[in-house]
């Protein structure tokens, strides 16, 4: 080799090796090892709204290489399931994966982020959050609490619940003991009913015993796990005051400030992909679960016309209450209302006659 070869050569290998020299801290920097905790509000036996966090963990480990890691932890085990939000508002833990509506008795505001007593259904919360600007919104006032949240969930419109006795009318819900949570035992409260804040393992016994008549859960899927049919046969829908409950990944406003543009990209991304995903396993699980409740003695009802009637009428006073003393409340609750208004105008033309018509064949035993 002559002596310029050489020259020539070393000099390339040079600068390609102080390239790499330069170019290994700045990439470093621009995907830093970021370790964080995620309290959920919820415990791992409920799979599929436990899940959902799980799905987007991994989502955000597969598409940053394991360098941006979220370790889920059920409900109690870093945190009460009902201060998630609290504990990540405080820089406790860095994020949580709850459902905002927990945290109604804060700030009713809260609960226009999972859902209201007749408030959007699931495809309508969606668009509303992602294309009418709700997410902005909902950040607006979850900065107030140093949170910033994303949907990341949802379980579809519930059941309404299951009940010792039947429900035909208004007046058979005078007095009735009730496990329901929240904003909708508020509204539930006006009708004659006795609201019951119960954990989830408590209800069974309660049920069995008569110390509560009622209580409601999520659906079918969630509902036979719990075996509330041998105690509670009569299974009513629809559940009013869920019509489509989304979940939140909800982060510390600090803690997300710190994070590289790109894995808050990732982080997004994971979270809208884990918020299609749960409602895909619920719409796959649920037929089935119905079946086998219905076949272990499960009685379906709807509620009756004057319930829904009642409740409609005493939801909608209750919100022009909040809303004339708080500001943030009702510019939400306006904007969710004025869209609700149009999209079930256009649900009734296409997709509404579409599903009747298919549920008649269905029924006809032509599927």
């Amino acid at each position: 080799m002559d002596r310029r070869s050489f020259l020539t050569k070393a000099s390339v290998g040079g600068v390609a090796a102080g390239a790499l020299a330069l170019a290994a801290p700045a990439i470093a920097q621009e995907s830093p090892a970021v370790t964080w905790r995620v309290t959920s509000s919820f415990p791992k036996s409920l799979d599929t709204i436990f899940g959902a966090a799980e799905t987007m963990a991994k989502l955000v480990s597969e598409a940053t290489d394991g360098k941006f890691t979220l370790q889920v932890f059920p409900a109690g085990e870093l945190v009460p399931g009902l201060e998630a939000a609290d504990a990540v508002s405080a820089g406790t833990v860095e994020a949580c994966h709850t459902a905002t509506y927990y945290y109604w008795g804060k700030d009713p505001t809260y609960a226009l982020g999972t859902t209201v007593p007749f408030g959007l259904n699931y495809r309508q919360m969606n668009a509303w959050l992602y294309h009418g600007g709700g997410i902005d919104m909902m950040n607006e006032f979850y900065a107030t609490q140093n949170l910033i949240a994303f949907p990341c969930g949802n379980t579809g419109v519930q059941m309404g619940g299951w009940y010792r006795k039947e429900i035909n009318s208004l007046a058979d819900l005078q007095g009735l003991k009730m496990r329901i949570g929240g904003f909708a035992g508020k509204i539930i409260e006006k009708l004659g009913v006795v609201p019951q804040q119960i954990a989830g393992g408590d209800i069974y016994p309660s049920l069995e015993k008569g110390t509560i008549d009622a209580a409601e859960w999520v659906g079918p899927y969630d509902d036979e796990k719990l075996g509330f049919y041998k105690v509670a046969p009569f299974y009513y829908y629809p559940g009013w005051w869920e019509g489509g409950p989304t979940l939140s990944t909800m982060i510390n406003t600090a803690k997300w400030a710190e994070l590289p543009p790109a894995y808050q990209g990732v982080l997004k991304a994971a979270c809208e992909a884990a918020n299609s995903n749960m409602m895909a396993n619920y719409d796959w699980k649920n037929p089935t679960a119905l079946k086998t409740l219905v076949a272990n003695g499960a009685q379906l009802r709807p509620f009756p016309a004057d319930v829904l009637s009642a409740a409609f009428d005493a939801a909608n006073a209750t919100y022009a209450e909040i809303g004339a003393t708080n500001a943030a409340f009702k510019k939400i609750k306006d904007s969710q209302d004025a869209f609700k208004k149009d999209a079930y105008l256009w649900a009734q033309i296409a997709e509404y006659n579409y599903d009747v018509f298919m549920m008649t064949q269905q029924q006809a035993g032509k599927l």
